[in-house]
């Protein structure tokens, strides 16, 4: 009996559970390990090269590792996935083909045709990456009905059993300790650099072939990203001994200083399998038992990836297909074109799109804060928006960015996900961040041609929906000031806006 495992691009899990369903019908020896790179599939997006090289090296590098532990691999670097697939069930034959539940909902839709498209039985077990697919705490919740994070958060903690004392409550009482994790960045406290890892022949054979096959990608700067099991490992060693210890209090501070900050980054390795995390939660709160970080550093990291990741992940699942054409706010406007280039004089954006551009990465609040409120406010429509954020960031997937940039972030749907719009003029900006110091633009300034853009993008949003926003009780007070404007100003707001929005 032969059989064949197909391991996706973003399940480069240890102990992958698919080979260990294969071990069950048969020996190693009759087992065989099919991986594909599917160039059609790239060529959907002008994907920058840092994120194609992180995705090919680490999936090379996974089957050269399965190789070493003597499974038969079958890699294939293809024009089309099918074809691959075909290839290969015609070269083997397998009696029966094992693979994981893909996070893509087109991808899970693919798998679940491959016995028609095949003609061979087709085993499909469950995604065991998330941990929203090991425990849902909301199995049976209608569609239609809102389910806020911080209920999912508690239901996660609680099961996983995370921060939780013996009677049941939350330790030191206190679910949340996000009202202390709003520091601006003084300087005061030194940014810890990332560690970073050189390319192997592996990785520079992968760097020549994307910039050789792919031709809207540049050489980045350097790549000095993770891409095997034991370099992420060693990533999330660095953020535990240097960064988690300042995690929390900075994880909204903004700087021109340093683009991650305390943050761990990483993301990119947790959404392609290379890092667990259940384990890597576990890890902080016996951390935090040992004394050696406190309580709201431990309480932040933990809510980021179960409250906040495995939310994203469920709420996905949950509202997909419908949540892929959202649009709430009806916004049709393109993309601008310094998104894709970071010529602009607004400082804050130039850091910040520079930094996706080359790095392919920003913390959240950057990336809440500043790219998709800029966005929000400008009218932009949401899937442009989405588009850009899949193209270039390096831990961009389906599953995260639908949910993350279409409902949380430019609530195109309406408030599914979140319980708000996250808008917000300069002053928001000019309080977390030291952006606004070298700017051109006056972050006190409210209209005309010095104004901060985000100041009367802002006012003019709300004057523009004001309808609609009317219908979220979060925003009364947003709403409320809008009565200090008189119509002088109003007219000034959204002719400001009229004339930045032509450039």
């Amino acid at each position: 009996m032969t059989i064949s495992v197909w391991i996706l691009g973003d399940q480069l899990t240890i102990n992958h559970p698919a080979l260990e369903a294969a071990l069950h019908h048969g020996k190693q020896s009759d087992v065989r390990v099919l991986m594909i790179e599917s160039e059609s599939r790239v060529r959907r997006k002008n994907y920058a090269a840092k994120k194609l090289i992180l995705l090919f090296s680490a999936m090379r590098h996974y089957a050269e590792a399965l190789r070493q532990d003597g499974y038969d691999i079958d890699y294939h670097i293809a024009d089309d996935m099918t074809a691959a697939l075909k290839a290969h069930v015609e070269a083997y034959h397998p009696s029966l083909l094992i693979v994981m539940a893909a996070s893509r909902y087109e991808g899970l839709a693919f798998q679940e045709s491959l016995e028609n498209i095949l003609q061979i039985p087709i085993k499909i077990i469950p995604n065991t990456l998330f941990l929203s697919c090991r425990y849902d705490p909301f199995p049976d919740i209608d569609k239609g009905k809102s389910i806020r994070q911080e209920q999912f958060y508690r239901r996660m903690r609680q099961y996983f059993n995370l921060l939780m004392d013996q009677n049941g409550k939350p330790t030191s009482g206190q679910w949340n300790f996000d009202k202390k994790n709003r520091s601006s960045f003084d300087g005061e406290v030194e940014i810890p650099s990332l560690v970073s890892f050189e390319p192997d022949q592996i990785t520079v054979d992968v760097i020549d072939e994307v910039l050789e096959k792919f031709p809207w990608t540049q050489r980045p700067e350097k790549f000095d990203l993770a891409v095997t099991h034991q370099e992420a490992q060693k990533a999330a060693d660095d953020f535990f001994e240097h960064r988690l210890k300042y995690f929390g209090t900075y994880e909204d501070a903004m700087t021109q200083a340093d683009d991650v900050l305390f943050h761990s980054k990483l993301s990119p390795y947790l959404n392609l399998g290379l890092l667990d995390p259940l384990t890597l939660v576990k890890r902080v709160q016996a951390m935090y038992r040992d004394g050696a970080v406190s309580l709201n550093n431990t309480e932040g990291f933990i809510r980021q990836v179960i409250g906040w990741r495995e939310y994203m992940h469920w709420q996905y699942w949950r509202l997909m297909p419908e949540l892929a054409d959202a649009n709430y706010f009806d916004s049709h406007r393109p993309l601008p074109e310094f998104f894709w280039t970071g010529e602009t004089e607004m400082n804050c954006l130039k850091h910040a799109l520079g930094r996706s551009l080359e790095d392919g990465y920003l913390h959240h609040i950057e990336r809440l804060m500043l790219i998709s409120n800029f966005c929000l406010l400008a009218g932009v429509a949401p899937q442009a928006v989405l588009d850009w954020f899949q193209s270039l960031f390096i831990d961009a997937y389906d599953w995260v960015m639908l949910s993350n940039v279409l409902g949380m972030s430019m609530y195109a749907d309406g408030g599914m996900i979140g319980t708000k719009p996250y808008i917000s003029s300069a002053n928001y900006i000019n309080k977390m961040s030291d952006y606004c110091q070298d700017c051109p633009y006056d972050h006190k300034l409210r209209t005309g041609e010095d104004a901060c853009p985000f100041n009367f993008l802002y006012w003019n949003f709300l004057l523009q929906q004001e309808e609609l926003l009317r219908e979220n009780p979060r925003m009364a007070r947003m709403l409320y000031n809008l009565k200090y404007l008189d119509e002088e100003e109003r007219d000034a707001v959204k002719e400001s806006a009229k004339r930045f929005l032509r450039l």
